[in-house]
């Protein structure tokens, strides 16, 4: 996922986003020994810290 395709995203859908990358890396940690196949969870985190960044950076923008 790219920052340019988060930007065009209404804030609804990046915490919806967000919420199901968090579940993605809780079932990998917790789930059948962290052995899912097809998930890797260093792609996952950055997923999420690239949500996580777009969320503050339009909470930090001022209103007009």
């Amino acid at each position: 996922m790219k920052s340019a395709d988060l930007k065009k995203k209404s804030d609804k859908d990046l915490q919806k986003m967000l919420i199901e990358n968090k579940e993605k890396i809780r079932e990998y940690t917790f789930g059948a020994s962290g052995a899912a196949k097809g998930i890797s969870p260093k792609n996952i985190r950055k997923d999420i810290a690239r949500i996580l960044t777009e969320v503050s950076a339009r909470a930090n923008q001022p209103k007009q």
